[in-house]
């Protein structure tokens, strides 16, 4: 008997962590004239409230602004269901958080907003539209400021987005700062609306899998990235299909801690179907794998594996600078900034299995600094065939360009333009290691495939 209470207990338990929240029932209102935000939040509040739950949104269509998670709340969103973003600012209050990044430096706006939360969904096969285009770029770093991002997570614990798709941010797509434990699967991601248009940035977090994602962006399209002294760590990307004017997967530009354990495997990168406009970036895309520290930060045990690429104009790019960007020191003194006075460290790359179709002609590059190499790279099995066309009269003007090391500058695959050789340029490196490379193009090209300078 005391079996049988105990199983009903603990089933009248699960029923109760099981309930609906249907945002309808809250006052929500399928209609983008009417602002639906307090309906949503209020069901959010009472299923978090409660002990947890689904929140439900029914199929139809609805405008909201910003709208907080809470923890244990599985936002549902149905078939035929869209949340649309207010175009209207006020709609969207800005948030604060004690996690200290250059990335919350001042209180940001985004319409789906979590932190320190924990047990957490996001599902459903219905959408999310931010409709990004209504927010005008005011300046260079407006992004969360006067242009709102679609999806923050922030210092939380066990999340999962699955299914859904999110469309038109007025920035990044979906920004994850300081997360453990993050499930992104099956998601589809459109965003080529406006500037820093990326589909998913990783932001120091640990024990992460991305799987089954179709993504479509102008800006970069999975990007993991370090903005505080918290690196990426124990994250796995597997087999999804990125399409993106400027970098496809990028591990960067912000690297004040780096990047460790990471492992990418059945990519495939395309150019986008869409090619009516473009905000940053190259046409056909700017590099399909940039692998980056220029922030003082370390790059190690990183394996990149059963890559598929069509276009981009430098396929790939690994890159040790030094920026020196600084860093945040605490929550109670927002602009006291750490200088970075060290350059870091790129040691353990694997790159196997890569096939490149119709790339660009400027060439991949591994390139470090003076005193300061990439070590250990292994690449094997790749394959690149680009258009070519260098002349022979064009080498001393491209040997003279790549003589500027560059050092402080923003990295980017294009940076210096057509590289001196037409496979990989190789500078200030130790034991780089090519098995099974092949080199093709489609015009005769007068630069070698491989050149190296202060590199074995």
């Amino acid at each position: 008997m005391k079996i049988i209470t105990l199983t009903l207990l603990a089933f009248s338990v699960l029923t109760a962590r099981a309930a609906d929240y249907n945002i309808v029932a809250y006052g929500a209102k399928a209609d983008t004239t009417v602002l639906s935000t307090e309906a949503l939040q209020r069901a959010i509040d009472d299923c978090s409230q409660s002990g947890g739950g689904r929140v439900v949104v029914p199929t139809g269509i609805y405008k909201i602004g910003t709208v907080e998670l809470r923890s244990h709340v599985n936002l549902h969103l149905e078939q035929g269901a869209t949340l649309y973003g207010s175009t209207d600012l006020k709609d969207y209050r800005p948030m604060t958080t004690g996690y200290v990044s250059l990335r919350t430096k001042a209180p940001t706006i985004q319409l789906i907003y979590a932190d320190r939360v924990e047990d957490v969904t996001i599902d459903g096969f219905g959408t999310i539209d931010g409709r990004g285009r209504a927010f005008k770029k005011l300046s260079w770093n407006d992004e969360g400021i006067t242009r709102p991002h679609l999806l923050r997570f922030i210092q939380s614990r066990d999340i999962t987005v699955r299914d859904i798709t999110l469309k038109n941010s007025g920035c990044w797509m979906q920004h994850y700062l300081a997360c453990d434990r993050l499930r992104i699967d099956g998601i589809k991601v459109e965003n080529r609306n406006n500037y820093n248009n990326d589909a998913l940035d990783l932001d120091g977090c640990h024990e992460v899998i991305v799987t089954g994602m179709t993504a479509d962006s102008d800006d970069d399209g999975i990007t993991l990235k370090s903005t505080s002294p918290r690196l990426c760590e124990n994250i796995r990307i597997a087999d999804c299909v990125v399409s993106s004017h400027c970098n496809a997967v990028k591990l960067g530009t912000e690297t004040n801690g780096g990047f460790r354990n990471i492992s990418i495997a059945g990519i495939v990168v395309k150019p986008s179907y869409d090619q009516r406009e473009k905000f940053f970036g190259q046409w056909i895309g700017s590099s399909a794998i940039s692998l980056e520290i220029v922030d003082g930060g370390v790059l190690e045990n990183v394996n990149v594996s059963d890559i598929t690429v069509e276009g981009t104009e430098a396929p790939i790019f690994i890159r040790l600078g030094n920026r020196a960007r600084g860093y945040l020191s605490d929550g109670a003194n927002m602009e006291k900034i750490i200088p970075v006075d060290h350059v870091g460290r790129i040691d353990g790359i694997r790159l196997s299995n890569i096939q490149i179709r119709n790339a660009g002609a400027m060439g991949c590059s591994i390139t470090g600094l003076p005193g300061h190499p990439v070590e250990n790279v292994w690449l094997s099995d790749i394959s690149i065939r680009h258009k070519g066309g260098i002349a022979a009269s064009r080498l001393p003007e491209i040997e003279q360009t790549v003589r500027d090391e560059k050092e402080k500058e923003y990295p980017e695959a294009t940076m210096w333009g057509p590289l001196p050789a037409k496979g990989f340029f190789i500078r200030h490196a130790r034991n780089i290691i090519f098995n099974n490379v092949t080199i093709e193009t489609d015009q005769p090209d007068a630069r070698p495939d491989f050149v190296r300078i202060d590199a074995e």
